[in-house]
């Protein structure tokens, strides 16, 4: 339900000639007549304005709006003061008031000024909805955006989570793989056991295969004591395999054992750990052009792929970058103790014109900085990088080939972190290991 303007004032006419005032531009309008009356109408509806008279029967208006700030936070109120009492809407002010009028001689005023508080409630109710989303960690409700592409990955999403089919998600880096896999396991039977996540290209092929498979004492110099591997720590439970395709040969053939049998052997053991396991992989390669060069294993392949499900590139899903860009500048205003109540047009047009070659993640970190530069509550262009708009399709930089396009972008992120390579790793979600491999292959390895 849209929100209502309420009108509190214990003379009926004064109450009567607001309301068809307000009417007649085309707002829903409840009124009452003093504050008790108002309160409940309050914890009944959405209000997004209250015009509330600063002198009431059981109330002083100036007090009271600071009890309705208090227990409506997003609700917007304007003081009506009687001639002689401007001091007192300039107190219901300091207490949270958004403006006053003084009654009869600023009709011309009220529709305007309505219309501003409205504006400004709407975008805070919208901000809340949004931070109440993003509290809830997990499930399909954090998965943001309405275009076409993102709704049928959703779908596809929802109707797998109940069933224990092994999925494999695949897209770019960065268009949210790890969040869908958290959303199909919190949609799954499996909700109330362990999610555990690994990356597969975070780690050389011996420590991998130890920390997934785990190991008995004395498999090797150091291992004084038997340790669980992932497999088992999400035994009932869900286990993400993310950039499965960075998985070595050998290991490969230890996963399709998994998935074929549920077992598998531990390093210095003689006997078989069985363990029942849902696997959700995921990969930003083509797998099955990989498995036909030898790459990768064919029979796993078929495997990992049972349900497929491809996430869009930002870039073809860009009318869902206004509302990513309100749910990151809510989420990080949360973290700094900022509200962001606006974005500039301008703003907005310039994240819509970007070549997003990060997608959701670039997005993410570029809302993030603009939260932490802000110094009001609103997002301008000022705000953005002074080389973004050099990035954007057709721009000045001209049309590089995909390699050169990821090796430039390599570079920006290790000119970014000052050459931390485990920063700028993070950064660009991939391993390590697979930066160093990239690093090495565009000769950026002094």
């Amino acid at each position: 339900m849209e929100g209502v303007i309420l009108i509190i004032d214990d003379e009926k006419d004064i109450r009567n000639l607001l309301a068809k005032t307000l009417e007649y531009e085309g707002y829903v309008v409840r009124t009452a007549e003093n504050a008790k009356a108002g309160m409940r109408i309050l914890g009944e509806v959405k209000v997004n304005v209250v015009l509330c008279d600063v002198k009431l029967p059981d109330a002083k208006g100036v007090m009271l709006a600071g009890e309705i700030k208090a227990g409506f936070p997003e609700t917007e109120i304007i003081c009506l003061t009687a001639y002689g009492t401007i001091a007192d809407g300039i107190q219901a002010m300091k207490n949270g008031a958004f403006d006053y009028l003084v009654k009869g001689d600023d009709n011309d005023k009220i529709i305007p000024l309505v219309s501003r508080a409205d504006e400004k409630a709407r975008l805070q109710f919208r901000i809340k909805e949004l931070e109440n989303r993003m509290l809830q960690k997990f499930g399909f409700e954090q998965i943001i955006g309405n275009s076409p592409f993102i709704k049928q990955a959703i779908t596809l999403a929802q109707k797998v989570a109940p069933s224990d089919a092994t999925v494999l998600l695949t897209g770019p880096t960065g268009t949210g793989k790890e969040v869908f896999a958290h959303a199909i396991h919190s949609s799954s039977s499996r909700n109330n056991r362990g999610f555990v996540a690994v990356n597969c290209s975070a780690f050389g092929k011996d420590l991998l295969e130890s920390e997934l498979f785990g190991y008995k004492a004395g498999a090797f110099t150091g291992a004084s004591k038997d340790k669980k591997g992932l497999f088992e720590e999400a035994n009932q439970g869900t286990i993400f395999l993310d950039e499965i395709g960075e998985l070595d040969l050998d290991l490969q053939a230890k996963l399709l054992r998994v998935l074929e049998s549920g077992t598998f052997l531990k390093l210095g053991d003689t006997r078989e750990t069985q363990v029942d396991v849902r696997i959700i992989a995921a990969t930003n390669r083509d797998l099955e052009e990989e498995s036909i060069s030898g790459k990768f294993r064919e029979d796993l392949f078929y495997r990992l792929s049972v349900f497929q499900i491809k996430l869009p590139a930002l870039n073809d899903r860009k009318e869902d970058i206004p509302l990513m860009t309100e749910h990151f500048a809510a989420q990080f205003g949360l973290k700094t103790g900022k509200r962001i109540n606006r974005i500039s047009k301008d703003y907005s047009e310039a994240l819509k014109k970007h070549s997003w070659r990060g997608n959701i993640r670039e997005l993410r970190n570029i809302v993030e900085r603009s939260v932490i530069l802000c110094e009001g509550d609103m997002l301008t262009k000022e705000l953005l990088p002074f080389d973004f708009e050099k990035a954007k399709i057709g721009g000045s930089a001209g049309v590089f080939d995909l390699k050169e396009v990821e090796k430039q972008h390599l570079k920006k992120v290790l000119d970014y972190t000052g050459g931390n390579k485990t920063k700028a790793a993070n950064l660009l979600g991939i391993g390590v290991s697979t930066l160093y491999r990239k690093m090495e292959e565009y000769q950026l390895i002094e």
